[in-house]
């Protein structure tokens, strides 16, 4: 069975073709820049990449373009396009009526319009991506996976915020939490690695990224996250301030004279390391700076290390006194020995030790904790287009 995978972003359009009997990657690619001049595609075929510019303007040429790419002579995998058996999409926002992934139906993409209003940078291109490949592919069957869909186990003291409950009742302010697709895959392979039922595992997994967030996960299932109502609420992140006292933003509108809009770039765009640090929203560049001695950077990455800390602490809490497993992933964390020694310093009180030699060997996915670790420490990296795959393939299967 090949399952197309499709990731349709504001200007941008993230695919892979899966084989599903070896679980193999076919091949992958990114379409940049959509509707301006120097858009263009990078791709990988037999591990060899290659980058195409090409202007393109709209999704459904971007669409058409990934489908004649993949059954290029030259460069394709398939002989024909009727060789792709079902397409899974990541759709970012599911509100509260989407507590799984979905076969795509009027009915689910009414509820994908019904909550643009909560993702607006993200759920009106994933539609659109749909509504294209419904037209390239007609009569293939489509899947919804959802950013939303994994922590909608979370319990009410958990995702209400504390206002008054008609804000909740009536206009669905809550916290919704995002990244549920890649917390779902890290706390399955990381199951399957430590040879225990999934739907008996307590552990806490931090994806770190450009965009950051901590779960935890009790008998395998989502009861509280860092993200909100929103991508910002929780860790610092790449340009994001994470948690900061709400009065902030009004005492940046009333005292000092900027406009919501303003504010809002300010707290998504120019924050976290990139505004601590003032040189990078990228954690490479900002270690790198670290270790030269630059101060600011140095406050960026202790600010980010200590957040993480508290919050995996408070999550630890809620397992009900049983924890299994700590599990690292995303560039941030899959990429440094320092970053992850730095994040496991003092967390030998929840009975966590981590082994500086297997940290300091680790490449790719393993355990880097000592050997006595009551509560294993791991990285895994993250795939969630594999995780799409395996979600459409069980819905579209056949």
């Amino acid at each position: 069975m090949n399952i197309l995978v499709l990731n349709s972003g504001s200007s941008s359009i993230k695919y892979n073709l899966w084989e599903m009997d070896e679980k193999k990657l076919l091949c992958k690619g990114l379409i940049e820049k959509i509707g301006k001049d120097d858009s263009s595609i990078t791709f990988s075929v037999n591990n060899e990449k290659k980058t195409i510019k090409k202007k393109i303007l709209n999704y459904i040429e971007g669409i058409q373009f990934i489908l004649d790419l993949i059954t290029d002579k030259e460069n394709g995998v398939l002989a024909s396009i009727k060789e792709i058996n079902a397409v899974g999409h990541r759709i970012v926002h599911g509100g509260e009526k989407i507590t799984e992934a979905k076969l795509v139906t009027p009915e689910i993409k009414e509820i994908i319009e019904e909550n643009i209003s909560l993702a607006p940078l993200h759920n009106p291109h994933n539609l659109e991506g749909i509504k294209v490949i419904e037209k390239a592919l007609p009569g293939v069957p489509n899947v919804a996976v959802f950013d939303t869909a994994f922590h909608s186990t979370m319990p009410p003291a958990s995702y209400v915020y504390s206002l008054p409950y008609e804000f909740y009742e009536k206009h669905k302010i809550r916290r919704y939490g995002f990244h549920g697709t890649s917390h779902k895959y890290v706390s399955l392979r990381a199951a399957e690695l430590l040879n225990v039922k999934h739907g008996e595992f307590n552990c806490i997994t931090g994806h770190f990224g450009n965009g950051c967030s901590i779960t935890a996960i009790k008998n395998g299932v989502s009861v509280d996250t860092t993200m909100g109502f929103t991508p910002l609420e929780g860790l610092p992140m790449g340009t994001r301030a994470g948690n900061i006292d709400p009065s902030i933003v009004l005492y940046m509108i009333q005292e000092l004279g900027y406009t919501p809009e303003q504010v809002s770039d300010i707290i998504n765009k120019k924050s976290g390391f990139l505004g601590v640090s003032g040189i990078s929203s990228d954690m490479r560049e900002i270690r790198e700076a670290y270790k030269n001695g630059d101060e600011k950077a140095a406050l960026a990455l202790k600010m980010f290390v200590h957040s993480s800390k508290k919050f995996i602490g408070a999550m630890a809490s809620e397992l009900d006194g049983r924890l299994d497993a700590i599990i690292f992933t995303g560039g941030i964390a899959e990429n440094s020995a320092l970053t992850r020694e730095m994040f496991c310093q003092g967390l030998s009180v929840l009975g966590a030790y981590i082994d500086a030699d297997k940290n300091n060997a680790m490449q790719g996915e393993g355990i880097i904790s000592r050997d006595d670790s009551p509560v294993k420490i791991m990285v895994v990296p993250t795939n969630e287009e594999l995780m799409i795959a395996l979600e459409t393939q069980n819905l579209a299967g056949e």
